[in-house]
């Protein structure tokens, strides 16, 4: 049976899902964005401050979940421009030390207007 997992240190679902769902020993988090779960905007404008928040959210929702970033064993992420690959890829690289396996496309349109949007598979 799956176990849902809530934390406030991560933001809100915005539509009928939950932020993650724990299956065996592994957690699969929800796409997340740039909001800042403290004021639930999007208060970055960069893909610099955007990819921060959204790799601060995703290690808050994995903590919830018993697991960690180091963890990760799958990303799945959402790019509005290409262009901003490199930048991206700049801070994930940051977070995502174990280099988990990955996609990487681009969006025509994201939630809220954002640049960035990416899920994680991880051990629990």
């Amino acid at each position: 049976m799956a176990e849902t997992i809530y934390t406030k240190n991560a933001p809100d679902a915005i539509g009928p899902y939950s932020q993650a769902k724990v299956v065996g020993n592994l957690v699969f988090t929800s796409g997340q964005i740039a909001i800042d779960p403290a004021t639930g905007n999007v208060d970055a404008v960069t893909i610099e401050e955007q990819t921060h928040q959204v790799c601060k959210n995703l290690k808050n929702l994995l903590e919830a979940a018993g697991s960690d970033i180091s963890k990760a064993v799958k990303t799945v992420c959402f790019l509005k421009n290409m262009s901003d690959f490199a930048a991206f890829n700049g801070i994930y690289g940051e977070y995502f030390t174990s280099k988990p396996a990955r996609s990487c496309v681009a969006a025509k349109e994201l939630p809220k207007d954002v640049l960035v949007e990416v899920e994680v598979i991880a051990e629990v």
